[in-house]
């Protein structure tokens, strides 16, 4: 019997650059599995993916999502500062 296949894309933004990977896994394969294979860690995120919040068409999954054919699996950088406390700085000196 043939292992059926599904194929997602993983999204990793930086400022400056947007990347974006394609894998074929096999279906019913996690997120977790989807970043594993993709070696998107060692290239982009040195940090841990999997330690980051993760999407799916921007809503919040946990690596054990479980993919679908299609799939837009999101890998979100983590913040540097509060985006509200930013903003307070910048009308401050403004």
């Amino acid at each position: 019997m043939v292992e059926q296949m599904i194929c997602v894309e993983l999204i990793y933004a930086e400022p400056d650059n947007q990347t974006v990977l394609r894998v074929q896994l096999p279906k019913y394969s996690t997120v977790a599995d989807a970043i594993r294979l993709s070696n998107i860690a060692q290239r982009f995120a040195p940090d841990g993916p999997l330690r980051s919040q993760l999407g799916i068409f921007g809503k919040k999954v946990s690596p054990e999502r479980v993919l679908k054919d299609g799939d837009r699996v999101e890998i979100y950088r983590l913040l540097e500062c509060d985006p509200m406390e930013a903003r307070r700085r910048r009308a401050r000196d403004s």
